[in-house]
């Protein structure tokens, strides 16, 4: 008979602790959070990324009660440093990231060495916005649309340049070429204010670009913008048109940011954390703000989010076999 107890007393021992391992993290969502929460950005202070968290971050610490989150910069490798460190962080809700879609979709589909995935290694919990890209030309070029600017380069290969800073620039730019049968070849610049530059000195035929350094170049006089990446017109450039309207559609490039926690997090710490930038991020004051960045404020979260990146890797990721692009890795 005791054998038979013994058995019996181990089942309930497994019993037991797989009722206390199932009840372990909603106790942990119960309690948390208890004590500081990182909030990990793979870009310098000042950059986009820094301001999104460093605006969004007083409002989330108020959903979640008062909780005390810092921010951390850890720049290098286009972010890639930073998605790495937390990719392998405790899966406890206390390391979040603030995650560009350079560094997570772009990466994954053009990098092979990185040793993270965007949905695979981590939770992805909330976009906090999202912007097109700006195509210009130089504003004494006498093309005028993006059809032009096709027929122009088909015509003249030689001088079919463009400038890029970014591979996720790059990629925008490639898309286009092959959604119109385009040429251009890829010269490389340090900064997407000095690919700007480069567009306005007739050094390139073209860029595509983000916002910031492109409108004020666009509003001064110095350059002219073809269209905007996607489907709706940027509130900022309200006169030009987006390449939906200008005939391409598939040239749908966007970028955005967005809120990572480390796969394994506990789902209800995931469901707090998802309800807390909800309400963050639809704060008056956080979303005014965002738009003054020249981004659309706000977005998908959770599973939405999650497919929005995938659909980004597959997009990219045919980009790059059909351009033949390599990049340094």
């Amino acid at each position: 008979m005791r054998p038979i107890r013994s058995f019996a007393t181990a089942g309930l021992a497994v019993l037991l602790t797989s009722i206390f391992a199932a009840s372990a993290p909603a106790q942990d969502a119960a309690k948390y959070p208890d004590h500081v929460i990182r909030v990990i950005v793979g870009f310098a202070a000042g950059g986009g990324n820094d301001l999104f968290a460093r605006l969004v971050v007083p409002k989330l610490q108020e959903a979640l009660g008062g909780a005390t989150i810092i921010v951390e910069n850890k720049p290098g490798a286009g972010g890639r440093i930073a998605a790495d460190y937390v990719a392998h962080a405790p899966a406890d809700g206390y390391t979040l990231m603030v995650g560009a879609s350079g560094q997570m979709s772009v990466a994954a589909a053009i990098y092979h060495k990185i040793k993270y995935h965007p949905t695979k290694s981590f939770v992805p919990l909330a976009e906090i916005a999202s912007f097109p890209l700006i195509l210009v030309v130089p504003a004494t070029s006498p093309i005028k649309s993006v059809a032009e600017l096709v027929t122009y380069a088909k015509a003249h290969p030689d001088k079919s340049n463009y400038a890029s800073s970014s591979p996720a620039f790059t990629m925008a730019t490639e898309l286009l070429k092959l959604k119109t049968g385009m040429p251009g070849t890829m010269i490389p610049y340090k900064s997407s204010n000095e690919s700007n530059l480069s567009v306005i000195s007739g050094q390139t035929l073209l860029t595509i670009s983000d916002g910031p350094p492109a409108i004020p170049q666009v509003k001064g006089g110095k350059a002219r913008a073809l269209a905007v990446t996607g489907s709706e017109r940027s509130p900022e450039l309200p006169d030009v048109p987006s390449m939906a309207e200008s005939g391409f559609p598939a040239v749908n490039t966007k970028l955005w940011s967005g809120f990572f926690a480390p796969a394994g997090t506990p789902a209800p710490i995931v469901k707090k954390l998802e309800d807390a930038l909800t309400k963050a991020l639809s704060d008056s004051l956080v979303k005014e703000r965002l738009a003054a960045m020249a981004v659309k404020p706000g977005g998908p979260t959770g599973d939405a989010f999650k497919k929005l990146i995938d659909d980004d890797i597959k997009t990219y990721a045919e980009v790059v076999k059909a351009a033949k692009l390599s990049f340094p890795e």
